[in-house]
């Protein structure tokens, strides 16, 4: 069932909500309720989809199956939620973990026998925001997703997903100052590499 939602949803962004809605569907669905779970997982694929394929460098099947784990460890941690944040907020957060997961599982890994450069770029440049693919979004997606892990998983956390590098460092491991210097490396690498393509 996941699957199939996430192939025509993977671009969707989240739905807006006032939260009354989506606190009715949270409690449902953490009350066993398949229809309000998949609900949410309508509403929050996309999303939690992107952030993922932005971390682990691609739209491949790697991303599509993070994306179902992320969704199946929500359905498991949601009896334990207790709205002291957003929903949204608690999804994305736990999306984030799976794909930082992910990362450090391949550093372990002497060659990940994940998905080869091409199988990652095949989805890549997918439509931007007016609903059109662009050769920037495209090239910009595939210097963002050729990056080392670690550079392109600071560089989107920091200037995508908006977090504090003290959070960076805590979450990946490293110190504060390794954060920073991870993002300013991932910048100078984009930087070549769009120019190259330029």
């Amino acid at each position: 069932m996941l699957t199939v939602v996430t192939e025509s949803l993977t671009d969707a962004p989240a739905v807006p909500d006032d939260g009354s809605e989506e606190r009715s569907l949270v409690s449902a669905a953490a009350r066993g309720e398949m229809r309000a779970f998949e609900a949410l997982y309508r509403r929050h694929a996309g999303r939690v989809h992107g952030v993922i394929a932005r971390l682990v460098g691609g739209h491949g099947a790697r991303a599509e199956d993070l994306t179902q784990e992320a969704f199946v460890r929500a359905w498991q941690a949601l009896p334990a939620f207790r709205f002291e944040s957003a929903f949204s907020t608690w999804l994305h957060r736990l999306a984030v973990n799976t794909a930082l997961m992910e990362l450090r599982s391949r550093r372990s890994r002497p060659q990940d026998e994940g998905d080869s450069d091409e199988e990652v770029f095949d989805l890549i440049g997918s439509a931007d925001s007016a609903g059109h693919t662009t050769a920037l979004s495209m090239d910009l997606e595939r210097a963002v997703a050729s990056l080392p892990p670690r550079a392109r998983a600071v560089l989107v956390l920091y200037d995508v997903e908006g977090w504090k590098h003290e959070e960076i460092a805590a979450e990946l491991g490293m110190a504060v100052g390794s954060s920073k210097a991870q993002l300013h490396r991932a910048r100078n690498l984009l930087r070549d590499r769009l120019e190259a393509h330029a």
